[in-house]
């Protein structure tokens, strides 16, 4: 390890987690200079990256290869192996438990575990997503605790809140504004020193309070919005207007107002679970906040509202009681394989408690669990498809044979409106378009 207080000192860092966030951010050190160590206590992931196997979509088996032959990418579980390095960097997951609060179990494991662990002159960041108030109130003192220093004499500490995006192809992980914050003026400085190394652009705040809202702020801000989007396409299904032409028309104003789409629901790990860790904490003091509220509670109405629709286009066709439904997608986002959070496993759920017999195919996704059932992935062949009383179509995969589906399945539901240029189809009903394709048709008729 090279002393921290030198400028430009830093050489070699560990990234504990490596999942969506921890491995993009371990092969852009690497591929900066860095000897990384990616440490995981999953030691399937381990052993993947040792034999070059990528499991994230943005990830690709020939960037792992590369990354294994520099010699300086070092996957392993052994936490040991922090004594070694400049900068901790924790990139955990930090989800929520069955009452819909912060869970920091994981988080607090992994920084007991830096503690035994911890050298003088190093910096920890925490990258992991959650509440104002974590980096000093509970990580701090923990890595204080376990290793006998004092943050901000012997070593340093700060938070940057990820903003990696899994399947954006806009903009590269080093293309990212990178917001970063330290417990003292001498932990922001080093912060500095290392992301700066890595990152196009670094934008400090004056504190790790700050930046932990920040994030905060930008997921609680897409919740509302989207939440609100799609309750406009539960009214817009009820007024017989397309929801969808109604957006193409409002973005046509230059200023003002920014695009947002329908769908099945929120997902993933950023959107539906950090603003309720702010809600958590806005309500520990005493406060609340309606919006957040209320989002939360529309986006979990979303899936309910859609097996609702699929019922009754179920009852308008005469299908069968018990009938066969396929989802299309379900990840919760285009070209991932990831699928926390994910509405489709709620609407499966609820599509099965109905009595209905149901399946899926995602190219992503092999296999999922859903209420103690497991699902694989089918053939989208034709005679699985003419089978299928009703299609679903719940992530538009850059992939999805829409023309396939459209021309087989009887039915079909369209949560992402994919298949508004197949207007022509008298089959097709879509999320927040009134009664479908063709009651858009009678308007034009």
């Amino acid at each position: 390890m090279t002393d921290n207080n030198t400028k430009n000192s830093v050489q070699s860092i560990a990234v504990i987690g490596q999942g969506y966030v921890g491995l993009p951010l371990s092969l852009l050190f690497l591929s900066k200079g860095f000897t990384v160590y990616g440490i995981d206590k999953d030691l399937g992931k381990i052993r993947a990256l040792c034999q070059t196997k990528s499991y994230l979509p943005d990830v690709t088996d020939e960037e792992l290869s590369q990354s294994m032959g520099t010699g300086r990418f070092h996957p392993t579980d052994e936490m040991s192996c922090i004594t070694r390095v400049d900068a901790i960097i924790i990139c955990v997951p930090t989800p929520l438990n069955s009452e819909h609060s912060p869970d920091l179990t994981i988080l607090e494991r992994a920084v007991a575990d830096i503690s035994q662990y911890l050298q003088k002159g190093q910096l920890v960041i925490l990258e992991s997503s959650t509440y104002p108030g974590t980096t000093r109130e509970v990580v701090k003192p923990a890595l204080e605790q376990g290793s006998g220093l004092v943050a901000g004499t012997d070593f340093h500490i700060g938070y940057s809140p990820e903003r990696i995006d899994p399947g954006n192809e806009e903009f590269t992980v080093e293309q990212i504004s990178k917001v970063i914050s330290g417990l003292t003026p001498q932990c922001l400085e080093q912060a500095r020193e290392l992301y700066g190394k890595v990152f196009e652009n670094v934008v400090n705040v004056s504190s790790p309070e700050v930046a932990e809202f920040t994030k905060l702020l930008e997921n609680a801000y897409r919740l509302i919005n989207i939440s609100f989007i799609n309750e406009l396409a539960t009214i817009c299904d009820e007024m017989n207007i397309d929801i969808w032409e109604v957006i193409e028309a409002a973005k046509t104003k230059p200023f003002g107002f920014t695009p947002y789409y329908p769908g099945p629901g929120i997902g993933g790990h950023c959107i539906p679970v950090d603003p309720l860790y702010l809600q958590w904490k806005v309500q520990k003091a005493g406060l609340t906040s309606r919006f957040i509220e209320i989002a939360d509670e529309v986006n979990r109405k979303a899936p309910h509202y859609i097996a609702d629709r699929i019922q009754a286009l179920l009852v308008q066709h005469k299908a069968p009681e018990q009938a066969n439904l396929l989802l299309y997608g379900v990840a919760y986002k285009r070209d991932i394989n990831d699928m926390r959070e994910s509405p489709a496993l709620d609407l499966i759920s609820l599509l099965v408690q109905s009595g209905h017999h149901v399946s899926y195919h995602d190219p992503y996704i092999e296999e999922i669990e859903v209420g103690g059932q497991t699902y694989k992935s089918v053939e989208l062949h034709e005679e699985v498809l003419r089978n299928t009383h009703c299609a679903i179509i719940v992530t538009d995969h850059t992939v999805i044979p829409i023309d396939k589906i459209v021309t087989f399945a009887p039915i079909v539901f369209d949560t992402r409106n994919v298949t508004d240029k197949l207007e022509h189809r008298g089959n097709i009903y879509r999320l927040g378009a009134g009664n479908g394709n063709l009651a858009r048709q009678e308007r034009f008729a």
